[in-house]
């Protein structure tokens, strides 16, 4: 039996922030249990929702000095669908109604919240023998297991696995502060170590202390060994591209399930869909005040409205993306200016472009239950899992390569007769343009051929199971 420890900022279904929080509490249940006993540790949020609260479990507590200062240390745990979970409580840093805030007080925060995860350890009757920890904000785990969590029986021979989920966070601060807060030797603040830049970084000394490095897709893992992807690190990537594998997320099948789902108007399959899956585009199309037209193309967008995500594209081409023969309908939020954009366009076009410009779960299963096509030609997407959940309604995603992205969607070749969607590889407005007339030629011009596409995405199977078979492989190898 293998003993796993998950350490991370958030974990559903207490706290989300990204999909960093679906990895961290959905995957520990896709394990084989006869094998691996996978558990999971988060800090205990003033914003985590009061009916988890209410069934949590008070271990015991105790004080830990963070450099000069001692700090209260309280553990508490609950078995959620299976999952073991245990929340480290400490009111001074987990109180506020969100879980992140100002740079300065995270860099403390995860500072204490690294070091009293692993000191708790030895408290909860649980000796891991790998700590897998996720993101910047856990990244001084393993440095402080080579640095004072290594003597002594119970850490001598525990590994660590860092997995990143977005380059581009590292938890970056002034050296002066972070040695003043981890209490951390002078020694470690040199740039093969956690400095980087005249800068400490988190991240960092969890890529470098971490016995394996693992990201969130194949295509990533290549991606961030060169300079535009690599977030000033790509250096550091080559150096351990050894030991970095790529696995790629998955989604739960039994939420994101057309067949079962009771967010969308109507239920469909595999078999079903050719009949009943426009049920559910005619009743978005009455909800959101568009034209009533079964036939006509409709392109969702789900997401946050920021350029990661590629809308400076979308912004290029707008009035010609939104031409007569296509139907839009735009859900999330972000940044101001694309907020706007969407806006003026749902004025300009009204029955034919919809923008909803809030987040809602239910909204979103109707709009991957509705749409024929699904947009997402993002700038960098480390793995990305709306796409997975377009494939899995049978909605053709329209993609650039780029992590990810690239390695779910099956680009559609029209002479094989192959393929799951439609990509585009330069980061081009216009060639984002070309790609999704392509789309719209094919589902107007070879219905046939477009419900082969639907056919093929909704056979394929990016549940966790298979994410879970390669995490054990990985585990097994250390």
């Amino acid at each position: 039996m293998k003993n796993i420890l998950y350490i991370a900022s958030e974990a559903v279904p207490f706290i989300k922030t990204g999909g960093l929080a679906d990895v961290a509490g959905t995957l520990p249940r896709y394990f084989d249990k006869s094998k691996y006993d996978v558990r999971v540790m988060i800090p205990n949020y003033k914003c985590i929702p009061q009916k988890y609260k209410d069934q949590m479990n008070f271990i015991t507590n105790f004080y830990m000095d963070l450099n000069w200062r001692s700090q209260y240390v309280g553990i508490l745990e609950m078995e959620y669908e299976g999952v073991h979970f245990y929340f480290i409580d400490n009111e001074f840093y987990f109180d506020g109604f969100k879980p992140y805030g100002y740079i300065h007080q995270d860099i403390e925060k995860f500072a204490f919240f690294s070091k009293a995860a692993l000191s708790s350890l030895p408290l909860i009757g649980f000796k891991p023998d790998i700590i897998h920890c996720h993101d910047w904000q856990t990244g001084l785990v393993p440095v402080y297991m080579k640095e004072r969590f290594h003597d002594g029986d119970f850490f001598r021979d525990m590994k660590s696995i860092m997995t990143i989920h977005n380059l581009k966070f590292q938890g970056i601060w002034d050296v002066k502060s972070v040695k003043d807060i981890t209490a951390l030797p002078a020694s470690y603040f040199t740039p093969d170590k956690l400095e980087a830049y005249g800068d400490a970084n988190y991240l960092k000394g969890g890529i470098v202390y971490a016995d394996k490095v693992t990201t969130v897709s194949e295509s990533y893992a290549e991606e961030i060994k060169m300079p535009f992807y690599g977030e000033k690190l790509d250096g550091l990537m080559r150096a351990r591209s050894g030991d970095l594998t790529g696995i790629v997320n998955g989604i739960d099948y039994n939420e994101f399930n057309p067949e079962t789902d009771p967010l969308i108007t109507r239920n469909y399959n595999q078999v079903t869909f050719r009949k009943e899956k426009v049920k559910n585009k005619i009743a978005l199309q009455k909800q959101l005040g568009l034209e009533n037209d079964p036939k006509k193309f409709m392109i969702g967008i789900v997401s946050r409205l920021t350029d990661q995500k590629g809308f400076d594209l979308i912004a290029y081409v707008m009035d010609e993306l939104c031409s007569e023969d296509v139907q839009l309908v735009v859900l999330g939020t972000g940044e101001e200016r694309y907020e706007n954009m969407f806006r003026h366009f749902d004025w300009k076009y009204n029955n034919r472009v919809s923008a909803n410009i809030y987040y809602s779960e239910e909204m979103s299963h109707k709009v991957y239950a509705s749409c024929d096509a699904f947009l997402m030609p993002s700038l960098f997407e480390p793995c990305g899992l709306s796409q997975l959940m377009a494939l899995r309604y049978g909605t053709v995603p329209i993609v650039r390569e780029t992590g990810g992205l690239k390695d779910t969607v099956q680009p559609y070749n029209e002479y094989e007769s192959t393929g799951t969607g439609f990509s585009f590889m330069n980061y081009n407005a216009h060639e984002m343009l070309r790609t999704v007339n392509y789309a719209k030629s094919v589902y107007y011009g070879n219905k046939r051929e477009w419900n082969k596409i639907i056919d093929r995405g909704m056979k394929m199977d990016f549940s966790w199971n298979s994410s879970a078979r390669k995490y054990e492989a990985l585990y097994d190898s250390l």
